[in-house]
This record gives structure tokens, C-alpha cells and sequence, in this order.
């Protein structure tokens, strides 16, 4: 059976995960629906457009920019090899979600090379956290703007791992978080942005949790993560690894690239702490990495 070029576009429209067409200089010339659904940007936002415009601009866990040299899909046009990949996406809102990424080159009837294919799925949490999201709105323990758990819920929820420690002897930790020089960026660029940046940190945190854990907003630009069944170590990557999506990430005001940092203060529960000691104790140590510069995590 031949399909014609119509019934070959709607199934590539049917298609749950992204796919977009590149040119050899990596110019973007076809973009499909679940592309528009998973990243934000519409067909005509990026069609024309190169991906490291303010729009796709990959990351890796680590922080780094792969649009400059360390991209997958231009590697895979210079050497003609496939290749999978797990990347950190940015999305039209600002934040970063990750995505499991295929490569393979586009070529024409000659089999010469004319540019790349990506394929590209959503493997955030997603789908866990509208469940989430509906329970606790029916609690009434949602922070209206970030959609995250509100204060009360954090204590809750901590109480309920101070259990679990108790009868299954279940290690847990937090992440005491604040964005750095909030009030300066908020004067800077008034309040609708400052909320735009609020809820560019929550969505990092939502789009990058294990389904097992928990973020919230403390208060302000305070945010509390209750990281279930773990170790200092892997606490401390956790953390950085949060730090450095949001550092890498962005918004675009009036053609300008906004970015934000944090500083973390992590810490493990402890024998002998209340709610009140480890909130404390990852307290002072937050203040301890803004004194240390900002953008950084102290663990203790």
C-alpha cells in the first residue's frame, strides 16, 4: 500500500512522541503535534529556526550545552551513526524536563545525507503529579501559584517520613532551596516575571522528581524537597542536579534570556531530630551557601 504525502503526516501527527526534521545546518523544517505538546513551541515559534535559538537548547545532567559541539543529532549527521541519548529539554515556559532522545540521519532517494531526525519522548513525572495535583487540591494543601504542596502539606508529609524512619527504618532527606537575589530580580523585572520565575523553578522540580518524593513552597521564594529512601551522596547529587537545570534554564522576556540560580542546604535525617531540628539544620546550611556565593549546595 503507497501512502501519499497527507495520510503519511497524519500519522506522523498521531504519534504520542515528538519528531522533528532538520536541514545538514541543523535548521528546523518539520515539527509535529507531540513536539508542540511536550515542549511548548508551536510549529511556526520553530520551523526555520535553528534548535539552540532560545528553543530546544539541550542540556545534559551535568549542565552542559550540547548545541555547541556536543550535540547527538549533529553528531549523528557528520558521522551517519544512530544514536539514544537522555536530555534535559527546554521548555517554552522556562523550565527543563527531560526527554529520551533517537538520532538517525535524513537523507535524499541518492543516499546522501540532507540532515537529521529526532524522536523524542517525555519521561518526567508528569502524569504522577496531576494525580498528586488533584489531591491535594481536594485537601486544600496546594500553593495556588506554583500548583506545588503548600507549607502545611511539608509538614505533613515530613511527619509521615519521620514515621516511616521509625517503622521501617526508611532513610529520607530534604533540600531547603531559595532562588538567589529574588527581591533584586523582582524589582528588576517586576512582579509578573518574578511570578513567571516561581513557577519556572516549581515545573523543574515537578518535571525532574522521583515519583516517590515530594517539593514544595515553604513561603516566598523558599522551597522544601523530601527526598525518600536515600543517601547523603546520592542527597547531594539530587540537589545539584536540580541546581544546575535551573541554572540552565530560561525565560524570554521582550528577546532577553532570563536566568535564575539557587542555593541548597541538604541534609539526612538524623537520631534525635524533630521536624524543627532537620527544618534548621538544612536552614543554616542553606545560608551557609549563600555566604559561600550562591548557586552552590552545602550538605551536613
Amino acid at each position: 500500500m503507497k501512502l501519499d504525502n497527507v495520510s503519511f503526516a497524519k500519522i506522523i501527527d498521531s504519534l504520542h512522541d515528538g519528531l522533528y526534521f532538520v536541514d545538514k545546518d541543523r535548521v528546523i523544517t518539520y515539527w509535529n503535534k507531540a513536539a508542540e505538546n511536550i515542549s511548548g513551541f508551536t510549529a511556526g515559534e520553530v520551523v526555520g529556526h535553528s534548535c539552540s535559538e532560545n528553543i530546544l537548547t539541550h542540556v545534559d545532567s551535568e549542565g552542559n550545552c550540547l548545541c555547541i559541539g556536543m550535540c547527538p543529532l549533529a553528531a549523528t549527521i557528520e558521522d551517519k551513526k544512530p544514536r539514544e541519548a537522555e536530555v534535559y529539554m527546554h521548555h517554552k515556559d522556562g523550565h527543563r524536563i527531560p526527554v529520551s532522545v533517537r538520532v538517525s540521519t535524513l537523507t535524499d532517494d541518492a543516499g546522501e545525507v540532507i540532515g537529521g531526525i529526532e524522536l523524542f519522548t517525555d519521561i518526567s513525572n508528569q502524569e504522577a503529579n496531576e494525580l498528586r495535583v488533584k489531591e491535594l487540591e481536594k485537601l486544600a494543601l496546594l500553593d495556588n501559584l506554583t500548583q506545588l504542596a503548600n507549607r502545611h502539606y511539608i509538614e505533613k508529609e515530613i511527619e509521615n517520613r519521620f514515621d516511616e524512619k521509625k517503622r521501617f527504618d526508611m532513610p529520607f532527606g530534604i533540600l531547603f532551596i531559595d532562588i538567589d537575589h529574588f527581591k533584586t530580580f523582582n524589582d528588576t523585572y517586576g512582579h509578573d516575571v518574578g511570578d513567571n520565575v516561581l513557577k519556572l523553578v516549581a515545573n523543574t522540580f515537578v518535571a525532574n522528581e522521583r515519583p516517590f518524593d515530594l517539593y514544595g513552597r515553604w513561603g516566598g521564594d523558599e522551597f522544601i524537597g523530601i527526598i525518600r529512601n536515600i543517601g547523603e551522596k546520592d542527597l547531594e547529587n539530587i540537589g545539584n542536579r536540580v541546581r544546575l537545570l535551573i541554572e540552565n534554564a530560561y525565560l524570554v522576556q521582550n528577546n532577553e534570556k532570563i536566568k535564575v540560580t539557587i542555593s541548597v542546604g541538604a541534609t539526612q535525617f538524623k537520631e534525635g531530630d524533630t521536624v524543627e531540628t532537620l527544618i534548621k539544620r538544612a536552614d543554616t546550611l542553606l545560608y551557609e551557601s549563600k555566604k559561600a556565593g550562591r548557586n552552590c549546595l552545602l550538605i551536613g
